[in-house]
């Protein structure tokens, strides 16, 4: 013998239906942009190439450089990123610039990778990172306007606008 469901538990079940209907497209396109921010797993053995430090310690601060044969590289601060990016075969001999896949930064309000080479980066802050003076990364030009105005930022640039002069100016502003 079937048993028959209330007039109301019918429209309870119809009503969940078409929510989730309605809900999977987002979940579709939330899973889209979570893996365009995929946040890598870091181990407490991973060490900054550029200054030995241990990464982890410094989750807010992560920069990633992977490699075409799927080396990932992990460094405390976007400023050692730019330095390895600029002298690769110093840091990972026997690799060459043109083997990097992809960079990463973390975006400072986010607190998520973003692409590297998109991202705004605000310097001559008083916010200051793992090795002090710092780039600060932003996803957008409005994040990275905010911050320069509320810490006293001097610039704001884009990824190929940073040189070995503006490196050698923030590690220099520290001593």
């Amino acid at each position: 013998m079937a048993m028959r469901r209330s007039p109301e538990r019918h429209e309870k079940t119809k009503l969940l239906i078409i929510v989730v209907m309605m809900m999977f497209p987002l979940f579709l396109l939330s899973a889209a942009s979570v893996e365009g921010h995929k946040q890598k797993s870091i181990t407490k053995k991973d060490k900054c190439p550029v200054c030995g430090m241990f990464v982890y310690k410094y989750p807010k601060w992560v920069a990633v450089i992977e490699f075409a044969d799927g080396s990932e590289y992990f460094y405390d601060g976007a400023k050692d990123m730019f330095k390895h990016y600029m002298n690769v075969p110093k840091y990972t001999p026997g690799k060459a610039g043109q083997e990097i896949t992809s960079l990463s930064v973390t975006d400072y309000y986010a607190v998520v990778l973003i692409d590297a080479k998109e991202a705004w980066y605000v310097i001559g802050s008083d916010v200051f990172g793992p090795m002090g003076h710092e780039l600060i990364p932003f996803e957008t030009q409005a994040s990275a306007q905010e911050f320069l105005e509320d810490h006293k930022g001097t610039h704001i640039l884009r990824f190929s606008d940073v040189s070995e002069e503006t490196i050698k100016a923030l590690d220099e502003a520290q001593q």
